[in-house]
């Protein structure tokens, strides 16, 4: 069937990855980067009540979410790890432009086009105002603002009936691997970003060719 609308992901896609920030400072301290992912962020292949995804959905706020990560990460005797600290280190990298101008150019060749983000009310501030929401989407699903947040089944099916698009004639691009696998749980095509951004060329060809096979 013909590809009728692409969802994007926000962080990793359209900006550097946070993900990717968290790895370089853990390498930096001498480090498991798995371990300071986790306990930063949770199992981000799951939604768990990990304080992180209890913050993307809306349920505590930042500053709860913080205390709580800080605490956890100390326990048994480990290093606390501040989430404001690391995401500080994701520096001043800046939008992406390849991969707005190419969402641009797919909803002007008659592609819906949607953003679906794991997010926190906090940081609505910063990052909604670095991208054009208005001109390059038909729709915005934020994960903080609906009570559910990707992996989960219930917000990929959310973002299509908001883009009034079924399922098999949607594509769906993000940098997390257990967000793609539940986007395809559901139905989606989906194209996975690599961790740098490197990267994105071969992630923009890659929709391209799967848009030029619909």
């Amino acid at each position: 069937m013909a590809i009728e609308a692409v969802i994007f992901d926000f962080g990793g896609v359209f900006v550097d990855s946070p993900f990717t920030a968290v790895v370089d400072q853990a390498r930096q301290r001498g480090m498991d980067p798995m371990f300071m992912l986790h306990s930063v962020f949770g199992p981000y292949d799951q939604d768990t009540d990990h304080p992180w995804h209890r913050l993307e959905r809306g349920e505590v706020t930042f500053d709860a979410a913080r205390a709580a990560i800080m605490e956890l990460s100390a326990a048994d005797g480990g290093q606390p790890l501040d989430p404001i600290e690391l995401l500080m280190a994701l520096g001043g990298g800046g939008v992406r432009d390849d991969v707005v101008e190419h969402c641009r150019a797919l909803r002007a060749g008659g592609l819906r086009t949607g953003l679906l983000t794991n997010n926190a009310a906090e940081f609505a501030e910063m990052w909604r105002p670095l991208l054009p929401l208005d001109e390059l989407f038909d729709d915005v699903v934020d994960s903080c603002e609906v009570g559910m947040r990707k992996p989960d089944a219930r917000i990929f099916e959310l973002a299509l009936e908001r883009l009034g698009v079924p399922a098999d004639r949607t594509l769906f691009v993000d940098d997390a691997p257990g967000n793609i696998a539940g986007a395809e749980a559901v139905g989606l095509h989906a194209v996975l970003v690599g961790p740098r951004r490197e990267d994105v060329p071969e992630a923009l060809a890659r929709i391209d060719q799967l848009l030029s096979r619909s």
